[in-house]
């Protein structure tokens, strides 16, 4: 369950790096936390 969790937020996170073209630095932070999140849990099996 875990590795879906993860594989979701990663997936979230690689989408909303498409939203990145709008100056909003909120956008740019909640990315990057997503996919930090996503990637480590979806790798620490």
């Amino acid at each position: 369950m875990k590795r879906i969790i993860g594989y979701t937020l990663f997936w979230i996170a690689i989408g909303m790096l498409l939203a990145l073209f709008l100056p909003n630095i909120l956008v740019a932070v909640l990315t990057i936390t997503l996919l930090l999140i996503g990637y480590n849990i979806f790798c620490s099996c």
